[in-house]
């Protein structure tokens, strides 16, 4: 594992050296003079000399070290609590100076629930079109987890549907609000309908998504009550959104989706019918608080901006997912 890299030099107090801060950092996780050494690519003897530099200048010892082991001091400790937050700070303006300085680039993975709608796909032509240098990737997450992915680290931005309460995650753009429909087996009696009141899925068991997504998550998809109170029975519980869709079309339940995701994955099996009086189903775009990056922020910034230009783009037909584009949707 590589240590902190920094060019030396002033840091705040007058003599006072940024590659002492540096060594001092990395012997408080090694607490090895030897290994910390290897990993700032000076001799042993370097970083002792850095080491009492920096204590001469604070005034006091900051590590105990023995011929059997290495600790920091109470004051050490104080030390490093405070140095080591202002250092990655002061690590993370030099790199977002960088960044600003050449352009965005890198890839962004974008991760999506079911199929990627038109409105995604537009911010991440416009996000291209901004950012030439930066590759989207774009994947799909699960149906049954829509933070595992982005608390992973595996997506940077996660478009899934609201609500979003989770404190580590940060939510960004709502979009593409869409009127709900109820998946039915075209077999059910309620399939032939034109129309559905919220209040008519009593007694009719809704199939959800499973865990690991939280329990508020999951009932909001699949409500365990009508507006008025009425218990809706609890159907089966999924993992991805072809399950959903197949349990449906057998008769184990209805599965409530989004009127643009009902017209992408229709079926002959199954009868899409609109339900009145159910918020709508609205998405929302995420990413982890710890990792907002100059791209996610591009990225944010791109479907502000299609989002706001008000026009609903047109339903395109179904894409080829092999090659990792795909169409969004609930």
């Amino acid at each position: 594992m590589s240590g902190p890299t920094a060019p030396a030099g002033p840091v705040g107090a007058p003599g006072l050296e940024l590659r002492e801060l540096e060594c001092f950092l990395v012997l408080s996780e090694e607490l090895h003079f030897g290994r910390t050494g290897e990993r700032l690519y000076v001799s042993q003897s370097r970083v002792s000399q850095l080491l009492r530099a920096l204590e001469s200048r604070i005034g006091a010892r900051l590590v105990d070290r023995t011929s059997r082991r290495v600790r920091l001091t109470p004051l050490g400790e104080e030390f490093h609590a405070s140095l080591r937050p202002a250092y990655d700070a002061l690590r993370a303006t030099v790199e977002g100076a960088r960044t600003a300085a050449r352009g965005i680039e890198g890839r962004l993975t974008v991760g999506f629930q079911g199929t990627a709608d038109d409105w995604i796909m537009r911010a991440i032509d416009a996000f291209h079109a901004r950012h030439p240098g930066c590759a989207t990737q774009i994947v799909e997450i699960p149906l049954c987890d829509p933070f595992g992915a982005l608390r992973s680290g595996a997506v940077d931005v996660a478009v899934t549907l609201l609500p979003v309460a989770e404190p580590d995650l940060v939510l960004g753009p709502v979009f593409s609000a869409q009127r709900q429909t109820v998946a039915l087996s075209v077999r059910h009696p309620l399939a032939s309908r034109a129309s559905l009141s919220a209040e008519e899925l009593a007694g009719l068991p809704l199939i959800a998504p499973d865990g690991p997504a939280p329990v508020y998550w999951r009932t909001a998809q699949a409500p365990l009550a009508t507006p008025e109170g009425r218990p809706v029975p609890a159907g089966p519980r999924v993992s991805t959104l072809q399950e959903g869709l197949t349990l449906t079309a057998a008769g184990r339940g209805g599965m409530l989706l989004c009127r643009p995701t009902a017209d992408y994955h229709g079926r002959r099996d199954v009868a899409f019918v609109p339900v009145t009086g159910l918020p709508d189903s609205v998405l929302g775009v995420v990413h982890h608080a710890a990792r907002e990056t100059a791209r996610v922020r591009a990225f944010t910034a791109a479907v502000r901006e299609v989002t706001a230009a008000g026009t609903s783009p047109r339903p395109r037909h179904r894409p080829d997912t092999a090659n990792g584009e795909a169409r969004h949707g609930r």
